[in-house]
């Protein structure tokens, strides 16, 4: 069984015991969330929301924070004695999932 959901505009395809890398979560390691923008169920049979599935939710545990590769920026104007270098690195939080609840 799998579900669909929705984390801070992003979906994400969830499975029991799965690792999934989002955006940065506000929590500690060990905190345990729901999410119930759960987009479609699928298991014996297929369950489609609109837009999201009553009932349906998907329970996570926070297991870490981490950064991302960092991205490198570079502005150039050729002849107007301008460039611009920047760098980013994104925030991500592991999860992982715990149990599937379906309607």
């Amino acid at each position: 069984m799998y579900a669909l959901v929705e984390i801070k505009g992003k979906q994400y395809k969830a499975e029991k015991g799965s690792l999934l890398e989002v955006d940065k979560i506000e929590g500690e390691k060990g905190d345990k969330m729901e999410f119930d923008s759960v987009l479609m169920l699928s298991g014996d049979d297929v369950k489609v929301g609109t837009p999201y599935v009553d009932g349906a939710k998907v329970k996570v545990t926070l297991e870490e924070q981490t950064k991302g590769k960092k991205v490198k920026i570079f502005k150039y104007k050729r002849r107007k004695n301008y460039s611009l270098r920047k760098g980013h690195r994104q925030k991500y939080t592991t999860v992982r999932v715990e149990e599937i609840i379906g309607a």
